[in-house]
């Protein structure tokens, strides 16, 4: 029976499965290199709400958000009130979603992306340390590094674009709380999406 359970802890914390972040706690710290090769980490941001996206241009429901211009608008709304918005694209090479540096550059301007920072993840680290499910999945860290919202970007899991008429923004509505300083009411939400490509974890994971 010990055997079994330390073959249990070796799984969950090994690679077999990610841990959920915890609302609430602190969000887990990482360092990532961006599209344009500089290195950053969340903690470079303590002081400062960081949102985090996960993205994947070829999802269709992330396609939904970018063509609309709903990711963008979301976006340049949180920046512009004093957010840090970094993508992270989780996809391994050869996977839907996956790009070099010049093609994550490339989008960006080409969708006017409002991100401060782009990062490549092709290991799928980060995005296994927050367990990332979709493309998009949401997060929203205050100021003092701590995770307060999770989940869907909204509350219409669907492809279509018009799916986006009298959708609930998730991530504006805990935004507007957080910086009006209430509870925030729906901290946790199923994250909708393409599921995240990730590759193999290697025995060196």
């Amino acid at each position: 029976m010990r055997f079994i359970s330390i073959l249990f802890v070796f799984w969950l914390f090994g690679g077999g499965a990610s841990a959920v972040p915890v609302n609430d706690q602190p969000a887990p710290v990482f360092t990532g290199i961006t599209m344009t090769g500089e290195p950053i980490s969340l903690a470079d941001f303590i002081g400062t709400p960081v949102v985090l996206e996960w993205t994947n241009h070829e999802c269709p429901y992330v396609r939904k958000h970018y063509t609309s211009g709903n990711m963008q608008k979301t976006q340049r709304a949180l920046t512009e009130d004093g957010a840090i918005w970094i993508s992270i694209i989780s996809s391994a090479p050869g996977q839907q979603g996956y790009v070099e540096a010049a093609q994550a550059q490339e989008l960006t301007t080409s969708r006017g992306v409002y991100a401060d920072h782009v990062i490549l993840d092709p290991t799928g680290e980060i995005g296994r340390l927050y367990a990332a499910k979709t493309t998009p999945h949401m997060f929203l860290i205050d100021a003092n590094g701590v995770l307060k919202y999770q989940g869907a970007i909204d509350d219409k899991p669907s492809s279509n674009i018009r799916s986006l008429d009298g959708a609930t923004n998730h991530v504006l509505a805990a935004w507007q709380q957080l910086r009006s300083q209430q509870a925030i009411t729906v901290p946790r939400t199923k994250a909708y999406g393409c599921s995240v490509k990730y590759g193999a974890v290697s025995s060196q994971d």
